[in-house]
């Protein structure tokens, strides 16, 4: 059995379904390593934000979508947070200035926690865009 690396809350998958049926496109997130807005999750319109080579697949999330919602970071990223498990979040606030939920009056955020031991070694391998 495999452990997943990524899950969502019941009020971000409500807002992943919202954004979804507003933009009529399949939905995606990108975790940088910027600071300011870099540093949220952000949401983007798949096709809008091109991953590249040096970019770490932690999973799809499944929110309620007509498909899952690619969750991507960056290699650096991904150095510091290979062993947490994220789950993606809203809080009331204005989102990054990229990500497509700004004008919602809520923004994605991240809570996350360490591994166990035994949750650590039944993690899968990562896939690289």
């Amino acid at each position: 059995m495999s452990i997943s690396r990524i899950a969502v809350s019941d009020a971000a998958a409500a807002l992943l379904v919202q954004l979804r049926e507003s933009h009529g496109q399949p939905l995606m997130f990108h975790q940088s390593g910027g600071c300011c807005d870099g540093s949220a999750p952000m949401c983007f319109t798949q096709g809008t934000f091109i991953t590249g080579p040096s970019d770490v697949l932690l999973g799809r999330l499944e929110p309620g979508t007509p498909e899952p919602v690619p969750v991507w970071i960056s290699q650096a990223q991904f150095q510091y947070w290979s062993h947490t498990h994220i789950t993606i979040d809203v809080a009331p606030g204005r989102g990054a200035g990229f990500s497509i939920e700004g004008p919602t009056g809520q923004r994605f955020i991240i809570r996350s926690r360490l591994f166990t031991d035994e949750e650590t070694k039944a993690l899968a391998p990562v896939t690289t865009g």
